[in-house]
């Protein structure tokens, strides 16, 4: 499967050539796959698997909304963190429990980001939702990039955080 995964990446890498580097290119493709396959997992948790209704649990009850959004994380979680160990950042030196923990540290960073500049754009600001969203993901995929590359997956190639 990895080197499938590979060669596609490898055979759509020279359109991208004279925009990004190769590890930025693999990085853009897996986590907007990772990104697509996770919205779809949504789409399905949400309109067949619990029908728009809420989910009643023994101690708790869960809007669908955020039912969907927990069992489609559940999912893209382990297979984003998959992708970028395995494709994405190959030459880490990091044990894969510590890329791991760092990985689901980031990515619950970034879940905490997308969470206050939404409710920063929209409902301080009252900037629209969609376009706030889209704003807030550049800004998310900019910061998940950069702590993936330097603190999740770091390599010795690149500087530590500690001299």
């Amino acid at each position: 499967m990895k080197k499938a995964i590979e060669y596609i990446l490898d055979f759509f890498y020279p359109f991208f050539k004279t925009v990004m580097d190769k590890r930025t290119f693999r990085y853009a493709a897996c986590g907007g796959m990772n990104t697509a396959f996770d919205i779809f997992l949504f789409f399905v948790f949400y309109n067949f698997v619990l029908e728009r209704e809420i989910l009643h649990l023994p101690f708790v009850v869960i809007s669908p909304h955020i039912a969907s959004f927990l069992l489609s994380f559940l999912i893209s979680f382990p297979t984003g963190f998959l992708l970028m160990r395995y494709i994405v950042f190959q030459d880490s030196y990091l044990k894969g429990r510590v890329q791991l923990i760092r990985y689901f540290m980031s990515v619950c960073v970034s879940i905490g980001l997308n969470y206050i500049f939404l409710k920063l754009f929209v409902d301080r600001l009252h900037f629209y939702p969609t376009p706030s969203k889209l704003i807030i993901t550049c800004i998310v995929v900019g910061f998940s990039y950069l702590s993936q590359r330097y603190f999740s997956f770091r390599t010795h190639s690149e500087p530590s955080s500690s001299h």
